[in-house]
């Protein structure tokens, strides 16, 4: 019977003692899962080259923006009496033939190497991407087509073929022909030929993206997901747009990457063979062709625009290569 009557009295202390409830500290930890573009952003920022090279490009973009705000003087204005001074404290960097000076004239070459860095890869995206999703997935007479027509511009010399579209455009764009769309014109003589060098590219530089993206198309276009997606009847637009875009972005966004310094590059060949931007707007390869003559006598006019330019070049290929690393799921 004691044991009984203890055995009731535990049992009626546990019933009267309050039930424990779920409190903050007990309910499961909600973990946090990141995104593939996070664990990429996160290999870029621990890729020291590859931050180092995105200060640098920011610093050209800031330089670059405010140009007007940042330039001690006007790019066009030339002063007869300072002509080919080097550095000093009035000029950083000097002045040219023109006595314009030579830093100002940098930081306004900057702006144009940036609109084409930039709007050339827009253009560049917008026809190669499409062109590829669509030879890839769709297959067949399309494909068929649009590879023949990759095929046929890589048969031409790039270089070459580069510049007799810009030549025949130069002379259809030139305020001198009265014939030609006078729309068109009007903004080539307005950004100094800036317009001639961006339908070149358009023309010709897609044809790597959508090289690449056609391959990638090919692959994943096999995969469970898409077949799942097309028993599923979903349409192809669907299919393009949500389930083989956004595995593709990847590597557009590495040749971008990668193709930037090489669109920088051309308009500074194609400016310093006299047919990119046209004078009196800066462009560091027209300022490399002006003082390439008298780089004995004056070496400022062809050093500071050369290290300017190869500084932009080394920084955007050292950000491809991280960008590439970042990028590759085998990496993480």
């Amino acid at each position: 019977m004691a044991a009984r009557s203890e055995q009731t009295k535990t049992m009626a202390q546990a019933a009267t003692q309050p039930t424990p409830s779920l409190t903050l500290q007990n309910a499961p930890t909600k973990v946090r899962v990141r995104t593939p573009w996070q664990d990429a952003w996160r290999r870029l920022l621990r890729n020291r080259a590859a931050v180092a090279a995105l200060l640098v490009i920011a610093l050209y973009g800031i330089a670059a923006i405010g140009a007007p705000i940042l330039a001690p003087y006007d790019y066009a204005t030339q002063d007869l009496q300072h002509t080919t001074q080097g550095p000093s404290a009035e000029h950083w960097m000097g002045t040219d033939q023109l006595g314009r000076d030579v830093f100002t004239r940098l930081l306004y070459g900057a702006r144009i190497s940036f609109a084409v860095a930039v709007a050339a890869q827009l253009v560049i995206i917008g026809i190669g991407l499409p062109m590829g999703l669509i030879s890839g997935y769709f297959g067949g007479a399309i494909d068929t087509f649009i590879t023949r027509v990759i095929d046929i511009l890589y048969a031409f010399p790039n270089l070459l073929l580069t510049i007799l579209i810009i030549s025949f455009l130069r002379a259809n764009l030139s305020s001198t022909v009265n014939q030609g769309n006078p729309i068109l014109q009007q903004i080539d003589k307005s950004t100094g030929g800036l317009i001639a060098v961006f339908i070149v590219m358009a023309l010709t530089y897609w044809i790597g993206v959508a090289r690449i993206v056609r391959g990638q198309v090919l692959t994943l276009k096999e995969r469970e997901y898409v077949a799942a997606a097309r028993g599923l009847g979903v349409k192809s637009p669907r299919i393009l747009r949500t389930h083989l875009l956004p595995n593709v972005l990847a590597p557009v966004i590495v040749a971008c990457a990668f193709g930037i310094p090489g669109a920088i590059m051309l308009e500074a060949a194609l400016s310093y063979l006299g047919l990119g931007i046209q004078p009196p707007f800066p462009s560091w390869g027209g300022m490399i062709s002006e003082g390439l003559p008298v780089m004995r006598s004056y070496p400022h006019l062809i050093v500071f625009p050369g290290l300017t330019l190869s500084l932009l070049l080394l920084a955007f290929t050292f950000l491809g290569d991280g960008l590439r690393d970042a990028l590759d799921p085998l990496m993480g």
